[in-house]
């Protein structure tokens, strides 16, 4: 499905134009569910979203277009988990700097090469519901914040930049964020593939 212009639909957006709104909704809410469950749960996930949708009912009169109508929307679903995080008194987790780092040599290049595919190619593998359930699983340990990160770029397809406004972090952050999560799903396909 290809997402309209920004510009096509604000004006029906901001005079309110229930079909417009009914199409954004269509449009995005799937996305910005699967967002929200990268940094609250399952449950958690709809509550946000549906408190995003009143935050952005309410302000799309004054969306003023600094950043894409997308941009703008995964923003509010960040904020709306960041403050249920708040609430329930839990914070995202970040990873350590050297978490990786005996991957790797010197020169950045691997100490020990990722194990060779057992499955002819990397789709035959996600076929089996077996490794679905691992790699979902390896997303649902990853950090709060690079779980967001590789659901937006790997999944929704979104940009560096778009990811970066949405978290407010340098684009080096957000792809060494991404490097991890990949990494983090790489092991795991290799454990999957040893075991």
């Amino acid at each position: 499905m290809s997402v309209p212009r920004d510009a096509e639909r604000m004006s029906g957006l901001r005079a309110g134009d229930e079909a417009a709104i009914r199409s954004l909704v269509s449009t995005y809410h799937a996305a910005m569910v699967r967002f929200a469950r990268t940094m609250v749960s399952d449950a958690g996930a709809e509550e946000v979203v549906q408190e995003a949708w009143l935050k952005i009912i309410r302000a799309l009169p004054g969306f003023e277009g600094r950043s894409s109508l997308r941009t703008w929307l995964f923003t509010i679903v960040r904020n709306e988990a960041v403050s249920r995080l708040r609430q329930d008194a839990r914070q995202p987790q970040t990873e350590s700097a050297n978490a990786l780092a005996d991957r790797y040599e010197a020169d950045g290049e691997w100490r020990t090469p990722p194990a060779a595919w057992s499955i002819d190619t990397p789709e035959g593998a996600l076929a089996s519901k077996d490794m679905r359930e691992v790699m979902a699983r390896t997303l649902a340990d990853m950090p709060a914040t690079q779980r967001a990160v590789v659901t937006l770029r790997d999944i929704e397809g979104l940009g560096f930049e778009e990811i970066c406004n949405i978290f407010v972090i340098s684009s080096s952050n957000a792809r060494v964020l991404l490097h991890r999560g990949r990494q983090r799903l790489w092991q795991a396909l290799e454990r999957y593939q040893k075991g």
